[in-house]
């Protein structure tokens, strides 16, 4: 046999070896973005914690990227293959003309996860309470203030007009600058909030989730391109996902704060416990990975009152839902 034909199957020969090691002991990795730290996303570190994405033979990798712009920057620089973020950047990246764009393939909330927080006690709140305060904003564009701003104004508030608004904070240093004194208002997630009750430091005396209804909230996503040639890879992610979607839904809140509390160290788990029953009492949490169409209407409606639609994009053209339906029906 001639030199060249030896290599070609010394070759062929480490190939398959390479193949058969990873088929039976190697693990899959894949790197997340998550666009905050929040009990929010109890079932991602429930899937963590519990080990269904070990057992999908996934290895996650998740950072905290803090913000959605820097989650979708992390994503489309390749530093993280799936990112958790608002639905609203991948519209975002598709109206600049995105040669590959972001696709919504397995949603985790579906309601907004944000409370407002008062400066001093108020049991006997009304929105219009807010006319003349000074309120704490989030990001512009971003989900939070997008919904907060649509809430606000189905109550007859013009949040431009009728509030000193305040958007010149970072979104991870909104909570430090609220205990410093900036706003009398402030949306929060939780176990922000909460905490922030627990230590007299603000007290909720709303929820922007019951205000607004279903909407994709935060969903994992991935580029188009990732999702062509990992499909299975997409496909046992969600299986993880959806087992921990089930997990929470079947579960009481002590139990899963439980397994959750190592995500949130300086956290109470009582604190945990009652961050979670809030979520699971107005239903955040979703049922299943399928981000359905009216959900993905009443994104647009949000962004559009909000002025920050760029482009009326198909549900088809950024949603996948095949992934989540071909996992639910095994």
């Amino acid at each position: 046999m001639k030199r060249n034909q030896w290599l070609s199957l010394f070759t062929l020969v480490c190939v398959l070896a390479l193949t058969a090691c990873s088929s039976e002991g190697g693990k899959t990795s894949v790197k997340i973005a998550e666009v905050t730290r929040s009990i929010f996303y109890a079932p991602q570190y429930v899937a963590l914690e519990q080990g269904y994405f070990a057992d999908e033979g996934l290895e996650v990798e998740l950072q905290t990227t803090w913000g959605g712009d820097k989650t979708m920057t992390a994503l489309l620089s390749d530093d993280a293959d799936v990112a958790l973020v608002g639905s609203e950047t991948s519209i975002y990246v598709a109206a600049r003309g995105a040669n590959d764009p972001v696709i919504n393939f397995a949603q985790l909330t579906q309601t907004d996860g944000t409370f407002l927080v008062a400066k001093q006690p108020n049991d006997n709140f009304k929105w219009e309470d807010l006319i003349g305060s000074d309120f704490l904003g989030q990001r512009k564009g971003g989900m939070p203030q997008m919904v907060g701003e649509y809430v606000l104004k189905q109550h007859g508030i013009d949040p431009h007009e009728d509030l000193n608004l305040i958007q010149n904070i970072d979104f991870a240093n909104i909570p430090g600058a609220f205990t410093s004194g900036t706003g009398e208002y402030v949306q929060l997630f939780e176990p922000q909030a909460s905490k922030f009750e627990a230590e007299g430091n603000g007290y909720i005396v709303a929820s922007f989730g019951e205000e607004s209804g279903h909407v994709p909230y935060t969903v994992f996503m991935a580029k188009q391109s990732f999702l062509k040639d990992n499909e299975d890879t997409a496909k046992r992610f969600t299986s993880a996902i959806y087992k921990a979607q089930t997990y929470i839904q079947e579960q009481p809140p002590e139990k899963i704060a439980e397994i959750v509390a190592p995500y949130f160290e300086d956290v109470d788990k009582e604190l945990l416990s009652s961050s979670i029953e809030r979520y699971k009492s107005q239903g955040s949490f979703a049922e299943n990975p399928i981000l359905d169409e009216e959900e993905w209407k009443n994104l647009k409606a949000i962004m559009e009152e909000a002025g920050e639609l760029p482009e009326d994009i198909p549900y088809e053209e950024l949603v996948n839902t095949t992934i989540a339906e071909d996992v639910m029906a095994e």
